[in-house]
């Protein structure tokens, strides 16, 4: 059986900060890599052991008390292998983790943005190399943090040149993102509350003001760059964000319960968030106004991190992403799109080093626009796959060769979640794969 060498250690940074303090072309020379799947006949399968294997382990970290619930799904080229739900929603009355249950996805929000933001890309609105001052002229004179000075005040300088579009989608535009206390520009996020701006247009003139924290296109730091992208949708499209995803993105794929807020008539399904007692460890529900997800607690739409939705829709989503942009005969993206995006965009020599909390330089990883991409066989992921994850622990990944797509879902919020379980999952699911003879 084949097991890939190696180890990338995919996640995401979100917005825990921020939600905690509230309660074109590729570039030159670069081919996007193949997504030609094997022909029908040689289609690997998956063995009944393994599949039991994979949601045994998933079980497991109910039972272990690491998460309260959990839900996963593996599709192959559009048959679902493995629905596994195990666990409560809620903490309480018990409620069961259900099919229809609504989860926070935070920064699994990205991808979809992402989408969005490619499907006005095909529509010739604009290019990936297009200053993003052409867009958004708040951004004329952006300046770049180059440190602080002996007296403690920070040293700033005028930018080289314009972030574009591109480096928005690959987090290489410089932007900070508020993360990191104790870093003069994402201090600057946290004192300026661009989270809480009431509209994409005052998050767009609050970030304006903040420095850059390094020159665009020089390396990969997580930002504020999807939500960005999401005030860009709004000015190219005229509608707002929810509004565009709605009808460009959600309605054409069935994704019935994804939005930026849960209604009154579907609250009993959302589920809970909990995180760890300071004093005790144990895991208890997280009742901040900023976890609710109500219409009146949601400030802008935020493109990075503001979407909840079902485990049924993302699985969705990730199935048009594995079969080249076309679900259920509705075509979304164009296959070559969805190459595109999942393309390594980062200069030479630069990788990704986030594994969620915390960083890893020799982690290896690419990014393409808005999705981490596997640049060579590891232990868990085969080359090519492209991924993401959210704050609470929810977590992806395509398999564009073997047009597998697996969606988990959990609600864990803190930096403390173990997340093995994301490459533990991906290390069964290619366990279970057999060669088909």
């Amino acid at each position: 059986m084949k097991r890939f060498k190696g180890q990338f250690m995919g996640g995401i940074l979100a917005l825990a900060g921020a939600v905690l303090a509230a309660c074109a072309s590729a570039p030159a020379g670069l081919e996007p890599a193949a997504l030609t799947a094997p022909a029908a006949e040689a289609r690997p399968a998956f063995s009944a052991e393994g599949i039991a294997a994979l949601e045994a382990r998933m079980a497991s970290y109910v039972d272990g008390g690491t998460v309260k619930g959990i839900a996963t799904r593996l599709i192959q080229d559009g048959e679902i292998i493995s629905d596994f739900r195990h666990g409560i929603r809620r903490q309480a009355d018990g409620a069961p983790v259900e099919e229809d249950t609504i989860w926070r996805i935070y920064s699994m929000s990205k991808p979809v943005t992402g989408v969005g933001l490619m499907i006005l890309w095909e529509e010739g609105k604009f290019q990936l190399d297009d200053p993003i001052t052409k867009y958004f002229p708040e951004f004329e004179g952006l300046q770049v943090f180059k440190g602080m000075d002996a007296e403690g005040k920070p040293i700033l300088a005028p930018v080289s040149r314009p972030p574009t579009v591109q480096e928005l989608m690959s987090h290489t535009a410089g932007f900070g993102y508020g993360l990191a206390p104790g870093n003069y520009v994402d201090d600057r996020f946290r004192e300026l509350e661009v989270f809480q701006s009431p509209d994409a247009d005052e998050m767009i003139r609050r970030v304006a003001t903040i420095p850059l924290k390094h020159e665009p296109g020089v390396t990969w730091d997580y930002s504020i760059s999807v939500d960005i992208q999401g005030a860009l949708i709004e000015r190219l499209s005229g509608q707002t964000l929810g509004e565009f995803l709605q009808a460009r993105v959600f309605a054409p794929l069935g994704m019935t319960d994804t939005a930026f807020f849960v209604p009154d008539e579907k609250y009993d399904r959302f589920s809970d968030v909990w995180g760890p007692n300071p004093e005790t460890g144990e895991l208890v529900p997280l009742p901040m106004p900023g976890f609710q997800y109500r219409k009146d607690t949601i400030a802008f739409e935020g493109g990075g991190h503001g979407l909840v939705g079902t485990l049924g829709d993302y699985a969705r989503f990730t199935d048009m992403l594995a079969k080249g942009g076309t679900l259920d005969g509705v075509q979304v993206l164009k296959p070559e799109t969805v190459q595109l995006m999942a393309t390594n965009f980062l200069p030479e020599g630069v990788f990704i080093g986030h594994n969620g909390t915390t960083t890893d330089p020799n982690a290896g990883g690419g990014f393409g626009l808005d999705f981490a991409v596997i640049l060579n066989d590891g232990e868990a992921y085969p080359k090519g796959a492209f991924m993401w994850g959210g704050a609470a622990g929810t977590w992806f990944w395509v398999d564009p060769v073997n047009k597998i797509s697996f969606v988990g879902m959990i609600q864990v919020f803190g930096g403390s979640l173990d997340r093995s379980m994301r490459t533990e999952s991906a290390e069964l699911v290619y366990d279970a794969l057999q060669e088909t003879k």
